[in-house]
């Protein structure tokens, strides 16, 4: 049974966001996290003919994706990006107000894979668990402990503008 070609076409385009966001929320930059999704579609492609149900497309492309993110983080070992280096010469802060994405990306990365499952691609916990191969609760820990941690962030983030007003 699987997919046809358009079903297949169609699931990507749908869900490529979704797709991307797994891979970044995973992934140190936007060029790891495209290398990811293209792997993933390639991936799925070669395996279409087993999905059975066209409405578990999203999750399946998902999972696909962060197994990928997954095996490219196995394989970088530890890389130096440029967007790791100062952002500005002289060690000055960035003027700019950072946005709630730049945040979640700031989180460690366990908690940050899990805030985005959750929060941006609406996966439910058993979904989630079962991406990343841990327990339900290590699940719940990690999204405790990522919204404390946002909300810590969020918090300084306000502070840091109104002392600036």
């Amino acid at each position: 049974m699987g997919l046809t070609r358009e079903e297949f076409t169609q699931a990507v385009l749908a869900y490529q966001r979704d797709m991307y966001r797994a891979a970044r929320a995973m992934l140190p930059c936007d060029a790891d996290a495209e290398d990811a999704v293209s792997q993933a579609v390639l991936l799925a492609w070669q395996s279409r003919d087993r999905l059975r149900e066209e409405g578990a497309a999203r999750a399946w492309l998902v999972k696909i994706t962060v197994n990928c993110a997954r095996q490219q983080c196995r394989h970088q070992g530890r890389l130096l990006y440029l967007s790791e280096l100062e952002p500005l010469a002289g060690g000055r802060e960035d003027p700019h107000p950072h946005e709630l994405w730049d945040v979640v990306l700031s989180l460690p990365p366990e908690q940050r894979t899990a805030v985005v499952l959750f929060y941006y691609e609406d996966l439910p916990l058993r979904e989630i668990a079962r991406t990343l191969r841990v327990p339900e609760g290590t699940v719940k820990s990690r999204l405790s402990r990522g919204r404390e941690r946002l909300r810590t962030l969020l918090s300084e983030e306000i502070s840091e503008k109104e002392d600036m007003t």
